[in-house]
């Protein structure tokens, strides 16, 4: 009970990795029934709905937020839900999964830096090396060739959008921790502002480019409709929120680099569906899983 109170915001991201790892392959078939922006915004909405409701069994009406971190948690949910999704979904359209996660992989260093900056976090040396570790771990993973890999096109606004989606996701983790840490703001609360603030970009976006759900046949499917609100209440909404309390409880940089080992969580998976492991993916799982415990051992 002491570990998992002590290690709660570690436990956190690490949990939100595995759900976004299995969310992940359920909105790859999602996805090829609706364009992304719909798609993200469908999902944030039913997540929405979930954590009213969540609120409302909870009789936790008010949160005991200041005006200050109100405004932090609204720019966090612009920043990081709002543009970065925006800029990874557009990454994945010209770069495709692998090299868009590897370009991500830069956002959990990234956060450490601007919370060091901002927020005075200064990590210890072996909390940097398990972040390093943790994410050459990824990195090598994710960039591992495979025979059904497809050449995008578009390379340079690939890479351009994904250091968007890095800098966006960093960002928006650092400024969640300025508002989270050291007060009584709750995690479900944090989520609720968050998604709120990007579903209102995700808005601006759709009527930009008068996309409409007329003429989306899915959205008239009941098997489609059940998935798409199983996958966000698992995906969105408990994902999120983990999101949320790993930034309330740990380093925004070592919250980051564990949210971050989502692809890690796929190979597992992927073999328990059949599918062979490579030598070099499960090298990639064990460095980053010693890179992992670094920062546990570091909490």
């Amino acid at each position: 009970m002491l570990f998992l109170l002590n290690y709660r915001g570690e436990i956190a991201a690490l949990s939100a990795a595995l759900i976004w790892a299995i969310a992940s392959l359920i909105y790859v078939g999602l996805g090829k029934q609706m364009p992304p922006l719909l798609l993200n915004f469908a999902k944030n909405g039913v997540a929405i709905a979930l954590i009213l409701l969540t609120l409302l069994v909870q009789g936790n009406f008010a949160p005991q937020i200041g005006g200050l971190n109100l405004g932090l948690l609204l720019l966090s949910g612009v920043i990081g839900i709002g543009f970065g999704d925006t800029a990874f979904l557009e990454a994945l359209n010209c770069l495709g999964a692998r090299r868009s996660l590897l370009v991500e992989s830069l956002a959990p260093p990234l956060a450490a830096v601007l919370a060091s900056v901002f927020l005075a976090e200064l990590l210890s040396v072996q909390a940097w090396i398990g972040i390093l570790l943790t994410v050459a771990g990824v990195a090598w993973v994710v960039v591992e060739r495979t025979p059904d890999q497809v050449q995008h096109i578009r390379p340079l606004r690939g890479i351009g959008f994904g250091l968007l989606a890095a800098f966006g996701q960093a960002s928006g983790a650092v400024l969640s921790r300025a508002a989270l840490a050291d007060n009584n703001v709750s995690p479900l609360w944090s989520t609720l502002i968050r998604l709120a603030a990007g579903m209102m970009v995700l808005s601006v976006l759709i009527f930009s480019r008068r996309q409409t759900w007329l003429g989306f046949q899915p959205m008239r499917s009941p098997r489609f409709l059940r998935t798409l609100v199983g996958t966000a209440f698992v995906g969105t909404y408990l994902a999120i929120w983990l999101q949320q309390t790993a930034l309330k409880y740990t380093a925004a940089g070592i919250a980051q680099a564990l949210t971050a080992t989502s692809p890690l969580f796929i190979i597992p998976l992927a073999m328990a569906l059949g599918e062979r492991a490579s030598l070099r993916s499960v090298a990639g799982v064990l460095m980053a899983l010693f890179g992992v415990w670094l920062l546990l051992d570091f909490g």
